[in-house]
């Protein structure tokens, strides 16, 4: 008995397993679509870590805020009631609950202003500066409930779910090791004055929040290690992604070699029209042909209209032979200017002499001896 195996149905993804390095235009077009290598957590612990240190240096002046914030309601409220009875409506308690919580928000918001800004350079700092709308537009696969199941219970959110766990239970640790401690001060906040005891909750808030701040830095570090490596495993690429890649950023090489044929082809039809204007042509005599036209009218030097190697020489010649161009033998002067001089390009002064020298040959064959002088001068 045979059994047949279909190796495709093994392969991880098109293109087989992702062994390659994602490429710049992955990982640009994945940055375009807001897909980075960012951890959140390392963005709150930032934050929590500066709102400690804020409130540690100016919670003193926050708690005096708190407390003439209370003073002016009590204050309020002894107005209120010296009036008639009846009179303190739902309307005034509005109006004063507003007011206090403008005064409230005016004291807090330069804090939050601060953390703000500083929770937007860390992000800045974590993938650059790339401002993109794509991942808010609505896409259908999102609206997908199949979709949604399989991203409830994939292997990310499994993770997700276990830094949590992690992340509560340790912050949850610490916060109940430091109030089991404290519960002898907490018992007297009774005793103390308001300025007092905020003051003193503001203490063990400060000293509470280094610890749990620190130990978040440390899981955000971590959690901004794993996101990386993640995003990195995310944008590996297979072979063939490679080349479809390269394909669609740089054209098919079929293509391209056929294109770049076809205007080879144009070019070298052009070049074999000027080959009966040509004065001559100077050969190696089988390997090389290069066609030499001299006309003051067009440049003050020979120039190269034409030349060839093996199978184009030899075209470059029988061509030369139909127009009664007349060809030179001179292997020495053919590879010069075949390997020096473009076509279209005048010969350098160097090869004035020798190219000279043919010219004069050929306009003496054809009884033309005073041709190249009168075009000289």
């Amino acid at each position: 008995m045979i059994l047949e195996y279909n190796l495709q149905y093994f392969a991880e993804g098109p293109g087989g397993e992702k062994t390659e390095e994602p490429t710049g235009k992955k990982l640009s077009d994945a940055r375009d679509e807001g897909q980075v290598a960012k951890s959140q957590e390392l963005n709150m612990a930032v934050g929590l870590f500066l709102a400690v240190q804020l409130l540690k240096f100016r919670g003193a002046s926050l708690g005096e805020g708190f407390v003439n914030i209370m003073r002016w309601i009590f204050g309020s409220l002894d107005q209120y009631t010296a009036l008639p009875e009846g009179r303190f409506t739902a309307n005034d308690f509005l109006v004063l609950q507003r007011t206090v919580m403008i005064q409230m928000l005016l004291m807090m918001l330069p804090f939050f202003i601060v953390i703000i800004f500083i929770m937007l350079v860390v992000n800045i700092l974590q993938v650059g500066w790339k401002i993109t709308t794509k991942p808010m537009q609505p896409k259908l696969s999102k609206l997908n409930p199949l979709s949604g199941m399989k991203r409830l219970f994939s292997k990310d959110k499994l993770v997700e779910l276990l830094k949590s766990v992690v992340k509560v239970g340790l912050i949850g640790y610490i916060a109940w090791d430091y109030l089991i401690g404290k519960t002898g001060f907490l018992s007297l906040l009774y005793s103390y004055d308001p300025l007092r005891a905020i003051k003193t909750v503001g203490n063990f808030v400060v000293e509470m929040g280094q610890t749990i701040s620190i130990v978040y830095l440390g899981i955000g570090a971590l959690d901004l290690l794993y996101q990386r490596k993640k995003f990195h495993d995310e944008m590996m690429m297979t072979k063939q992604e490679v080349k479809d890649e390269y394909k669609n950023s740089e054209g098919d090489p079929q293509v391209k070699g056929k294109i770049r044929q076809k205007m080879q082809e144009v070019s070298r039809a052009r070049m074999m029209k000027a080959v009966p204007k040509a004065d001559v042509v100077i050969t190696n005599p089988t390997h090389y042909a290069v066609a030499l036209m001299y006309d003051l009218d067009v440049a003050d030097a020979p120039i190269v209209v034409a030349k060839g190697q093996d199978f184009i020489a030899k075209r470059i010649k029988e061509i030369a032979k139909e127009a009664k161009v007349e060809i030179v033998e001179n292997k020495p002067l053919a590879r010069m200017l075949y390997s020096n001089v473009k076509i279209g390009e005048m010969i350098p002064e160097e090869l004035y002499q020798a190219v000279a020298e043919v010219l004069a040959y050929v306009y003496r064959l054809h009884g033309e001896e005073d041709k190249l002088g009168r075009r000289a001068g």
